[in-house]
């Protein structure tokens, strides 16, 4: 169906001379949408290339790139490929010294920069990094100390006339490249530790376009519109927002911030998007704080349309004529309305990164909203499985792609084995020879395949929380019991080796801003999370979470947390997970006295 390129870069220039002049690359400038067409991206692609070319940038060579979505940061990473170097990607909102590690570790020669704000939290690392010789500056900027390494900005690296000589070169080096070859080094988002960089290769990121792209030609693929948000710096992003627009030759649009992702999906409409989900959550707690102020007639339209689309979905037999009826008009009086809040083309809003819980997935899917859950990591290039248009199981993430085969160990952990697999971890072959063996990737998720060969996430082996007694707890389950609880935000439980399970909650702004003002108390959050009656309060919450889980998952005590969970305080990822070994870090003594009773008795 699709061909088989040999490089990212050929599929790239390949479809850029099919498509020519049609729009590809949407930004949002002054109040408006304009688009650059295919082969105003692949002249800038080109110019930059041999710009590349002129710094003496090699074949093997590694490129670090540090932008926001952007129509820029395709064009830096085509450009990159294109010459046999490898991009390596680094989130913007990583701090001075998480750009200090990646720079010694991976050895790049060139870094390509953002902004201003970017520039200022990564040119302390530059300083400090030896192998690197070069910044390209994408913005320009205003360097308050003298910069001791050459650096250029963007349009005039593009706008250079002297690149001809290399234009016969580029085509020479784009000619040799394989789907073998490595073309970009991903680290991990640092969940567990500290990142490592997974070196994936052109055909690994091509297979998992080729059997993403079987999967949803079911649609009809067509003039197919993407949105992206998530940053590019991550796998899933990289792959489901860029690398599979870019084969099936659609149109990817870059929104101008998560905070006005709502207005963007209008704006846009899209047909496909990707999204974690984190983005799920804080949508579900939105729209249930919304359906809390409306008329009491419009509350239990809204409940109806959610019953009903939760029993055609998990019962359709059951559903009777009056069901359907029903069913019918909520079609029209609810769905359509909360359809056109995402944009109204919307063919499948794609879930990965984490596991959704089932809860707010049907709660989308009963709105009306198509949700396919998917599977994956950075080491699988990263998508695994994902559910198919013909049939959703919410409570799984879907068959394997095509190209893609999965073992359940006799532990019970996911084994993967196809082209899409990783080459290894740069410069650490104890790590590669303990993910990678037989050719298998050891991903450490725990999960079965069910009889329609859906495979199903039970959580992360390094994860389970084994109590005193011996029973394992999968704490992600939990986790997301209690963030549906709309005065919940966040939350991290807590109990290995001890008789019960803990956690830390993060209450909802809006809850504690509506408790302070009923109290005639200050907004402070820090006081609040101390206030015996508040905490009196959440109890109760705890207590409705808990008719939920089974005995071994109850949650016995809990502290408040005084702020969320955040990438800046360094306990959430850019991709927007938990990261559980940095809150244990900063809360374990706290959560630890709870075991003496000290709290929430």
């Amino acid at each position: 169906m699709w061909e088989r390129w040999s490089s990212l870069p050929a599929m790239f220039f390949g479809n850029a001379q099919k498509y020519s002049s049609q729009p590809f690359l949407w930004r949002k400038e002054q109040g408006q949408w304009t688009a650059l067409d295919w082969q105003q991206v692949a002249h800038q692609a080109q110019k930059l290339a041999a710009g590349l070319i002129d710094l003496s940038v090699k074949p093997g060579d590694r490129v670090m790139l540090i932008a926001e979505s952007r129509p820029e940061w395709l064009i830096a990473d085509m450009a990159i490929m294109s010459i046999g170097a490898i991009t390596v990607p680094s989130f913007t909102t990583n701090t001075t010294l998480d750009h200090l590690h990646i720079l010694r570790h991976s050895g790049a020669h060139v870094a390509i920069v953002s902004t201003q704000a970017v520039a200022n939290k990564f040119l302390p690392a530059a300083l400090q990094a030896p192998e690197l010789k070069t910044v390209i500056f994408i913005d320009p900027v205003v360097i308050d100390q003298q910069l001791l390494l050459p650096f250029f900005l963007w349009q005039d690296l593009i706008h250079k006339t002297d690149h001809q000589p290399n234009r016969q070169l580029l085509d020479k080096r784009l000619e040799v490249l394989k789907r073998s070859d490595v073309c970009c080094l991903i680290y991990t988002s640092g969940t567990g530790g500290t990142p490592k960089g997974v070196m994936l290769s052109h055909g690994a990121i091509l297979a998992n376009c080729e059997g993403a792209a079987q999967v949803l030609s079911t649609f009809g693929l067509k003039q197919e519109k993407f949105l992206s948000f998530l940053p590019l710096s991550h796998a899933y992003e990289h792959t489901a927002g860029q690398c599979l627009p870019i084969l099936i030759g659609a149109q990817i649009y870059y929104a101008e911030s998560v905070e006005k992702i709502g207005d963007n999906l209008k704006e846009t409409r899209p047909t496909i998007m990707t999204a974690v989900p984190r983005f799920f959550e804080l949508m579900h707690q939105r729209i249930l704080r919304s359906i809390a102020k409306e008329k009491p007639w419009k509350q239990r339209l809204i409940q109806k349309t959610l019953q009903l689309g939760r029993k055609s979905y998990e019962t359709p037999s059951a559903m009777t004529i009056t069901d359907k009826f029903k069913n019918y008009l909520c079609d029209w009086l609810v769905r359509r309305k909360t359809k056109a809040r995402f944009g109204g083309k919307l063919k499948a809003l794609v879930s990965g990164g984490a596991p959704l819980n089932y809860d707010v997935g049907i709660f989308f899917q009963s709105l009306g909203i198509p949700i396919l859950q998917g599977y994956g990591q950075t080491e699988a290039a990263p998508v695994v499985s994902v559910n198919i248009p013909q049939k959703v199981k919410m409570d799984t993430v879907g068959p394997v792609l095509p190209g893609v085969t999965a073992h359940i160990a006799d532990d019970g952990e996911i084994l993967i084995r196809g082209e899409c697999v990783m080459q290894g971890y740069w410069q650490d072959l104890a790590a590669t020879a303990h993910a990678l063996k037989d050719g298998w990737l050891h991903t450490g998720d725990i999960g079965h395949i069910d009889q329609d060969g859906y495979l199903k996430i039970t959580d992360r082996k390094k994860d389970i929380i084994v109590l005193s007694g011996g029973d394992n707890v999968a704490p992600a389950r939990v986790e997301g019991f209690l963030v549906l609880a709309p005065e919940i935000t966040q939350a991290m439980v807590y109990g290995d080796r001890h008789p019960h399970i803990v956690a830390v909650i993060v209450p909802h702004p809006d809850f504690m801003a509506e408790y302070a003002n009923q109290k005639a108390l200050p907004l402070d959050p820090a006081a609040l999370v101390k206030n015996p009656d508040f905490n009196q309060g959440y109890r109760s919450v705890i207590n409705q979470v808990n008719l939920h889980l089974s005995p071994i998952e109850k949650i016995r005590r809990f502290i408040l947390a005084p702020e969320p969970f955040t990438i800046e305080n360094g306990m959430l990822t850019p991709s927007f997970k938990i990261r559980r070994h940095k809150i244990r870090t900063i809360y374990q003594p706290l959560l630890e006295k709870l075991y003496n009773g000290m709290d929430n008795d």
